[in-house]
């Protein structure tokens, strides 16, 4: 009997470490990395991100800010200045970038006549204009033509801010996360009729 308990213990070992064999072996490979690390980005930002209250949040203190769009044109970030904005720093081979852009996507289309959106990214605006293409995404693109607020300091991406109309800083987000939410739109509302 406790010969026949111990086979079993070492081929349930066995099995496990089969697994987490396949696992690694899956994660080295390059063309199902990126798409292993999207899918557990998408389950790890289930949840939509945390706004800090009004008190805590820091102030934009500086809007002298240009971007450029993907059409070239330049845009001034003082041109925002008393509305509500989403900034989101990005890069199209980034995974957790990837796996919250679909419910970006579907804030922006929901919400682009009322919030300004910038997806701020430093690759190149075709390598942008491609990658928006092939997922039918239809937010804007940009890259920074000047140095942003010193309160974006950004040293991993996707990192995502929304800034109220008195220009607090309320989410100051690093990480994938579900920007589509029913308690993220709800507090989007709410900044909306502030």
């Amino acid at each position: 009997m406790t010969d026949e308990k111990s086979r079993g213990k070492k081929s349930s070992g066995r099995g496990f470490n089969i697994v987490l064999l396949v696992i690694l072996v899956l994660l080295i490979i390059p063309q199902t990395r990126q798409p292993i690390q999207v899918g557990l980005h998408k389950v790890l930002g289930l949840f939509g991100p945390g706004f800090k209250s009004v008190e805590k949040a820091e102030t934009i203190s500086d809007y002298n800010w240009t971007l450029q769009s993907e059409s070239g044109e330049l845009f001034k970030f003082n041109d925002a200045k008393e509305k509500v904005i989403v900034i989101n720093f990005w890069a199209t081979w980034c995974p957790p970038c990837i796996a919250e852009m679909p419910s970006l996507d579907k804030l922006y289309q929901a919400y682009q006549d009322d919030v300004v959106f910038l997806f701020v990214s430093n690759e190149d605006l075709d390598k942008l204009q491609k990658f928006k293409e092939k997922h039918n995404y239809q937010f804007p693109v940009y890259k920074a033509a000047t140095k942003p607020p010193s309160e974006f300091n950004i040293n991993s991406i996707p990192r995502t801010f929304v800034i109220n109309k008195s220009g607090k800083i309320l989410v100051d987000k690093t990480g994938a996360a579900n920007w589509f939410s029913d308690g993220f739109k709800e507090k989007l509302d709410q900044l909306l009729r502030e």
